[in-house]
């Protein structure tokens, strides 16, 4: 064979290798809070298609019974992405030293501690000794932020006020009942029982809130080149609006209506939930809560 033509087979074999090799190119992507297949086709599957259109990659959805089984995937290589809350990224950062991708960013994304507007109670000091309903144990907005709401104020969640964890809709009707002294939940959650409810709006009164919140992120795994979370931050920059459409066609990820998403997140913007764990008796932060 003339050493040409060996060139040109050589060159011509490069270019018909590399589409190949780019679609091998595929990650496993898990959401901390679903469960099931069909639940995380259904809220994620238009996400990850859209997603690996605009990448290159392929992105296959991996489901995962609860938490504490993301991390151990994450760490055996699993799985590659997961998409999580605040609570959960600072116990992924501490065990397996996951990479922070892109901050999904909800507005209005914070905690309430709510009364009713006829009990008498102005202030948090007026629920010491009282009982106080909390959400699911372990959830940024309804367990952890709304027990720091109450050490910034200078009340010790842990022995001042009488904490119990109920679903929030169970906890809105204990409210209402005179069961509970206040209700702590994510403050749409409680826009949303409130505007449900038979009773006027001004029924109720927000007592005190949180700041906003650090927001839901999609972390890498250490395992993942820098590379290739360099790529999708610039995907999700000027992609935007694809991504968006196609996270908001799940009926859960409508909490999500006006995001935006951050590519400048940091680690140290989620100090605040650790500080959140030290005020729960957990500061090393090494575990999830309620799992």
């Amino acid at each position: 064979m003339r050493l040409h033509h060996i060139v040109v087979f050589f060159l011509l074999s490069l270019f018909v290798a590399a589409p190949a090799a780019q679609a091998a190119q595929t990650y496993k992507l898990a959401v901390t809070d679903l469960e099931g297949m069909e639940e995380l086709q259904r809220e994620f599957g238009a996400f990850g298609k859209v997603l690996g259109e605009k990448s290159g990659y392929t992105f296959e959805l991996f489901p995962v019974n609860n938490r504490t089984a993301a991390v151990e995937a994450l760490r055996a290589r699993k799985v590659d992405f997961v998409i999580t809350g605040p609570a959960e990224y600072v116990v992924f950062r501490k065990r397996t030293k996951a990479v922070p991708v892109v901050g999904f960013s909800r507005p209005d994304y914070f905690a309430s501690v709510v009364v009713m507007a006829d009990s008498g109670i102005s202030s948090l000091s007026d629920l010491k000794g009282k009982k106080v309903a909390f959400g699911d144990v372990g959830s940024t907005s309804k367990h952890l932020t709304p027990m720091q709401i109450f050490a910034d104020n200078g009340i010790d969640p842990l022995k001042d006020i009488s904490p119990v964890y109920v679903d929030p809709k169970v906890g809105f009707a204990a409210l209402k009942r005179g069961d509970v002294a206040a209700f702590c939940t994510t403050n749409g959650k409680f826009v949303s029982l409130r505007d449900k409810d038979s009773l006027p709006a001004g029924s109720f009164m927000v007592l005190a809130r949180s700041r906003d919140l650090p927001n839901d992120i999609l972390i890498a795994g250490s395992h993942v080149d820098a590379a290739v979370v360099k790529k999708l931050q610039k995907v999700f920059a000027e992609d935007s609006d694809a991504l968006i459409k196609a996270i908001l066609t799940g009926e859960d990820n409508q909490k999500y209506k006006g995001m935006k998403f951050l590519t400048a997140v940091n680690d140290r913007d989620y100090d605040y939930v650790r500080a959140m764990y030290a005020t729960i008796g957990y500061p090393q932060y090494s575990e999830f809560v309620g799992n």
